[in-house]
């Protein structure tokens, strides 16, 4: 993966989901619901001045959103920060970016 080139779609890993709870409450308080299912699926990754994470996350039985989620470096204190969401998707649509 080059600079700014967003990863391959990959599985979730602990990481990730991890990262995706830290912003759960940024999502809800955007869209004024709250969510009991909240499993990330996959995701893609743009290395920049920190990371941007581009997650699959099932929110209900057949209900999936895509969030953008922006991991600040370590040195300026490593915090998520959900910049961008889409509702909407389906377990099959492919993770663009957004």
């Amino acid at each position: 993966m080059s600079l700014g080139g967003l990863s391959p779609t990959k599985p979730a890993t602990p990481e990730v989901q991890a990262i995706s709870s830290q912003v759960k409450q940024q999502l809800e308080d955007r869209v004024g619901e709250i969510y009991t299912i909240f499993w990330a699926i996959a995701y893609r990754s743009q290395v920049v001045a920190g990371t941007n994470y581009f997650i699959k996350i099932q929110i209900g039985p057949d209900r999936y959103a895509h969030l953008r989620v922006f991991l600040r470096l370590p040195a300026e204190g490593g915090q998520a920060e959900l910049t961008s969401y889409q509702l909407g998707h389906t377990r099959t649509d492919p993770i663009t970016y957004f």
